[in-house]
């Protein structure tokens, strides 16, 4: 049997119960609301004034541009995580239900705490989240990273030890980045692989409640 023979087999055997196939549905339905809402949320944020702060860290250092880097990883570490969890719908499931729950917190985030962007910030010009945010560049959707959130997810939800150590990395290096680049303060980039654990565990548990229905 070959790979996709495999591929096949794993989704058809997953959606034979209706049980797995409704909670599917269901997650992208959420996943689609959330990020439609998200859209609007963040020209919201964009045009809402905030309160900025002396970061103690930042001001160690001035700002690099690191655009195409964080631009590389990003979407290089999304493709490969999303073949990679195709292989398994059940895992594939886990990591849109977690990625779903984190952006509902970040929404909460942010509208709990609204922040202006550091004054010496370089612009990150991300051509999908700019998608979201109406076609201009975003600069506070700030608390907490976005892309440190999501790489963490990848390690959460990855099952081959390699690929969990290289979305690890993937994560230290991108908080990494958004700092050099002063794109977040750094409470932003500490909190959000706390946020994606947290909405891992959550998650977890909503599968696990689903996964009791008859």
């Amino acid at each position: 049997m070959n790979f996709f023979d495999d591929l096949k087999l794993n989704w058809k055997n997953y959606f034979r119960i209706n049980r797995n196939r409704n909670f599917f549905i269901s997650t992208l339905i959420f996943v689609s609301l959330i990020l439609f809402f998200f859209t609007n949320f963040l020209q919201f944020v964009e045009n809402r004034e905030g309160f900025s702060f002396r970061d103690p860290i930042l001001v160690l250092f001035n700002p690099i541009d690191l655009t195409w880097l964080i631009f590389a990883m990003i979407y290089s570490g999304l493709i490969f995580a999303l073949i990679s969890l195709f292989k398994s719908p059940r895992i594939l499931s886990t990591a849109l239900l977690t990625y779903g729950i984190m952006v509902l917190i970040r929404i909460i985030s942010m509208y709990s705490l609204p922040l202006n962007p550091p004054e010496t910030m370089i612009a990150l010009k991300d051509p999908f989240v700019e998608f979201f945010g109406g076609g201009k560049t975003l600069t506070k959707d700030l608390f907490f990273s976005g892309h440190t959130a999501t790489s963490f997810i990848f390690y959460l939800t990855s099952v081959n030890k390699k690929i969990k150590m290289l979305f690890l990395i993937l994560t230290v290096i991108m908080g990494l980045s958004v700092l050099l680049m002063h794109v977040h303060y750094t409470v932003d980039v500490v909190a959000a692989p706390l946020a994606s654990f947290a909405s891992y565990r959550i998650s977890k548990k909503i599968i696990k409640k689903f996964e009791k229905i008859d």
